[in-house]
């Protein structure tokens, strides 16, 4: 991968909605081969970059170069080499799986026979080869989710732009979608993902980049990353009967600690020092809280993203549940 060659180069791209900047000067490039994450809240610019990316929104400003395409003077000059997957489904819900994919191979130019072939291989691969008939209105969330990524490489594209594959759907599907994903990264495609799952992130990308508020806060390997939490001891502290005043108190009688409250139920506990989990239990439970759990936890990606951007997990998580909630597929 060091010595590969960038296959998208973005050059302080801007996008303005009216008095709304989405996108302010973003500049980044990915490496042919590469599995790319751009991270970051909803609202935060990820699709508005990726329409750029892939023709469907012209920036205000700056350049994009597509497999050494200028696309700023030709937006859909590169659009054969590209694979897009929208966070909402675009297929139709009358057509079955099959015909949906046929149907996009022919957007693509396959011929019929070539494309056929293809759905049966990416029905298989997917599997889905039992819904082959089905109406795609029938399909569940997870299979809906599964059938858009087909088609978005019925035409074995070179680059596959992934926004949000995962969100508002089951585990298990989840987990399914990003194994297709690794394992279309580990057969050559470069893979150019948004998400706000931090952990999803922090499973298949090689690099990731922090977008909020429509700036790049930081562009690193996921490796360089963590070793930002080397040295770092964190404790979560699990109460029964409620975790409320807690950190106020902790901060105060042990000043070298910092202390976040995680739920009703839990905080964090984190130090430079190894922690000293004793002291803190006796010191919580005679503040009347039965400790039930004390535990000691690896930093994860998700506290250098809380450390670089100052957006809490507790938010990002709320804002995985809205777009739950809204049945977004």
């Amino acid at each position: 991968m060091k010595n590969a060659t960038p296959v998208i180069e973005a050059c302080n791209l801007v996008k303005r909605f009216g008095d709304i900047t989405a996108v302010d000067s973003v500049t980044f490039n990915v490496l042919e081969g590469e599995l790319f994450g751009f991270l970051g809240p909803n609202g935060a610019g990820k699709t508005t970059t990726i329409n750029m990316l892939t023709g469907l929104a012209r920036p205000d400003a700056g350049t994009i170069r597509i497999a050494g395409i200028d696309c700023s003077k030709a937006p859909k000059a590169a659009q054969h080499l590209l694979g897009v997957v929208p966070d909402e489904s675009n297929l139709y819900p009358e057509l079955s799986g099959f015909d949906n994919l046929c149907f996009c191979g022919a957007l693509y130019g396959l011929r019929k026979q070539e494309r056929q072939a293809r759905a049966l291989e990416l029905l298989e691969q997917f599997g889905l080869a039992d819904a082959a008939d089905r109406k795609f209105a029938g399909y569940s969330r997870g299979m809906k989710r599964k059938l858009t990524i087909a088609a978005g490489i019925i035409h074995s594209p070179r680059i596959l732009f992934l926004d949000e594959p995962t969100t508002g759907i089951d585990v298990v599907s989840a987990r399914q979608i990003r194994q297709l994903i690794a394992d279309l990264n580990a057969g050559g495609t470069t893979v150019f993902l948004t998400t706000h799952y931090i952990e999803e992130a922090e499973r298949l990308c090689r690099r990731i980049a922090f977008i909020v508020r429509g700036r790049l806060v930081r562009i690193d390997t996921v490796d360089s990353l963590m070793r930002q939490t080397d040295g770092r001891h964190v404790v979560r502290f699990a109460m029964a009967d409620g975790a409320g005043g807690l950190c106020e108190a902790i901060s105060g009688a042990f000043p070298h600690l910092q202390c976040q409250t995680v739920s009703k139920e839990s905080i964090l506990v984190e130090s430079r020092e190894p922690v000293r989990i004793g002291p803190l239990v006796r010191f919580i439970e005679e503040r009347g809280a039965e400790v039930s759990e004390a535990r000691k936890l690896r930093p994860s990606l998700e506290d250098v993203f809380v450390s670089i951007t100052g957006i809490a997990a507790a938010a990002m998580k709320q804002e995985q549940e809205k777009r739950k909630a809204g049945g977004g597929v």
